[in-house]
């Protein structure tokens, strides 16, 4: 099943897309897809009423897609968590997932405008899978409990600013935080759909040049791993998002690559979860 949100910012409707291409409105089982929707079975009710008939047809012409879930609590992410990145960045290969936080509010839709953060002259792509939870993580007890607690998967542009974050003091969120810098969706695709997380292909091209091409097999540490992982030292919450790491082609790791100007056409792809499209502008 696909979940998406329709409507300008801040109005934005819940909605299912069917595999047939009719949306169907879920504003009659609830005001929004958050946290309160995912922990209390919605995505399950929400099945349950399509698949009854019991849910109206919506217009689905020139309507702009929002985040598939609203504003998260966190964004945890992963760093470093493909070999090929890591070692195109120059860093080791990590022993244990390099975990950073972005700020929630960096959420914006698949298809928004990126903002470049006034004074950069490195802001990056990252094409990274997502996980959006759908229960309480509290201390799992292995990695095969995660598939209780996730909601579904989407695609997520992890947007940063190299040299807010690596080079005036090493504190990433510094340059991860900036607004628009995380484009999310443009559906959360739950699990039965998508089968195994771990053999999804992610493309990204600028301005139609292919930048990015891997495949989420050749993760360091797999999705069950590092929602365990994670669940051990905070506490996951539904709606929560996990950004996964991403491979390589990012400008920092080509030096001859220009990183982002105005104008140019960010496309992101994951085979399964759709497809992205930001144009850069000047915050």
């Amino acid at each position: 099943m696909k979940v998406l949100r329709i409507g300008a910012p801040g109005s934005e409707r819940p909605a299912i897309l069917t595999d047939e291409g009719r949306l169907l409105d879920l504003s009659t089982l609830t005001t929004d897809i958050d946290s309160t929707f995912l922990a209390s079975g919605g995505l399950r009710r929400a099945r349950t009423a399509a698949r009854a008939g019991k849910l109206a047809d919506l217009p689905f012409v020139d309507t702009r897609i929002g985040a598939p879930v609203t504003r998260p609590g966190k964004i945890v992410c992963i760093g470093l968590n493909y070999r090929d990145h890591a070692q195109e960045t120059g860093a080791p290969i990590p022993s244990r997932p390099v975990v950073f936080l972005k700020d929630p509010a960096t959420v914006v839709g698949p298809r928004d405008t990126v903002s470049i953060p006034r004074g950069s002259t490195k802001t990056d792509w990252e094409v990274e899978l997502a996980v959006v939870m759908g229960n309480r993580a509290r201390y799992l007890e292995s990695p095969d409990d995660a598939t209780d607690v996730i909601a579904g998967y989407t695609i997520s542009n992890d947007v940063s600013e190299r040299e807010f974050q690596l080079e005036y003091s090493g504190q990433w969120d510094l340059g991860k935080s900036c607004e628009t810098f995380n484009p999310l969706g443009p559906w959360l695709v739950t699990p039965d759909e998508v089968g195994d997380p771990q053999s999804l292909a992610l493309r990204l091209s600028v301005n139609g040049v292919p930048r990015q091409h891997g495949n989420t097999e050749n993760m360091i540490f797999d999705v069950p791993y590092i929602v365990w992982y994670l669940s051990q030292y905070m506490v996951l919450e539904p709606g929560d998002v996990i950004n996964t790491g991403t491979p390589a082609g990012v400008a920092l790791g080509l030096p001859d690559t220009p990183y982002l100007r105005p104008g140019d056409i960010v496309e992101l792809e994951i085979a399964g979860l759709g497809t992205q499209r930001q144009v850069l502008d000047q915050a």
